[in-house]
């Protein structure tokens, strides 16, 4: 078994956490595959063995890794699903963070967690992602996201229009400060706090969440992923900035946007006692009464 570790952030907190899963897994005679960066951290704060492998692109991911693991946040989580791609490589996340939606492992169950694994006590949950293409390409090939795509002003106080198609007929233009559109993972992300609704996931559909919509009747709308959007600003500013999840890029006034469902899926690691209902309810705080 070879396991790779992606983390963003070492420091005195995760330190432990990093050294608890390293040690454990050499334990049970696994192979370690570091992410190039957080070896360069890790190996001036930990003592483990230099001549460990490293990993830096996405292609290192086709052959030879049999489980991915996040330590750190959502964020975290979220990047290291930029090396997996359609690699088929399994993913769980520990999470070092806050929230924790998809890292949401605690770091107090992480010897039980990879127990678990070893005993095949697991399944895969399939999570979707969208694909967006431009047409001048600004993306490349880092044209998906897990969460969202996020269309938004720049640098200004005035609103864009966004104009909105789903598959080839006219939806709505949306006044407002933006547009997103995310996939269920996404629902408890930038939608949420936008107003949309909280999709489980596994449901086939695509999230369309205004920004600060103008116009107090306008709201989220959930449409069925196997139809593409199309999408187009106007605006006072030549620009308008595209981002997937928090990867930005300018756009010019009515270049065309075009967003899919992504051709893969992502296996997500999940275990019995730790499924998406309990996360929301947990993170969310639902049932609890402060005031007793």
């Amino acid at each position: 078994m070879r396991v790779a570790i992606y983390g963003k952030k070492v420091t005195k907190a995760t330190i432990p956490v990093f050294s608890e899963v390293i040690n454990f897994i050499h334990q049970l005679g696994w192979d370690i595959v570091l992410e190039k960066e957080l070896n360069k951290n890790l190996s001036t704060k930990l003592n483990f063995r230099k001549n460990i492998d490293t990993f830096s692109s996405h292609h290192d991911f086709y052959s030879g890794i049999d489980l991915t693991i996040s330590l750190g946040g959502d964020g975290t989580f979220i990047k290291t699903v930029s090396y997996i791609r359609n690699s088929g490589v399994p993913i769980m996340g520990i999470n070092t963070g806050r929230m924790g939606f998809l890292s949401n492992i605690s770091k107090d169950h992480i010897e039980d967690t990879i127990t678990k694994v070893k005993n095949k006590e697991f399944e895969f949950q399939k999570r979707s992602l969208i694909r967006v293409f431009t047409e001048e390409d600004i993306f490349g090939e880092d044209n998906f996201a897990l969460n969202e795509l996020t269309v938004h002003k720049k640098d200004t106080s005035t609103m864009i229009t966004v104009h909105a198609s789903l598959d080839g007929k006219y939806l709505n233009s949306y006044w407002a400060d933006g547009l997103i559109v995310a996939t269920p993972t996404g629902s408890t992300a930038y939608s949420l706090s936008c107003g949309g609704p909280i999709i489980t996931p596994g449901c086939q559909v695509h999230i369309i969440t205004p920004i600060a919509p103008h116009n107090l009747n306008v709201r989220p709308m959930v449409v069925p992923d196997h139809l593409p959007i199309e999408l187009s600003v106007e605006g006072r500013d030549r620009k308008s900035l595209l981002s997937l999840d928090g990867n930005s890029r300018s756009i010019k006034q009515g270049e065309k946007v075009i967003i899919t469902k992504a051709e893969f899926m992502i296996n997500v690691v999940r275990f019995e006692n730790n499924n998406f209902l309990d996360t929301i309810r947990n993170k969310m705080l639902w049932g609890i009464d402060v005031r007793n």
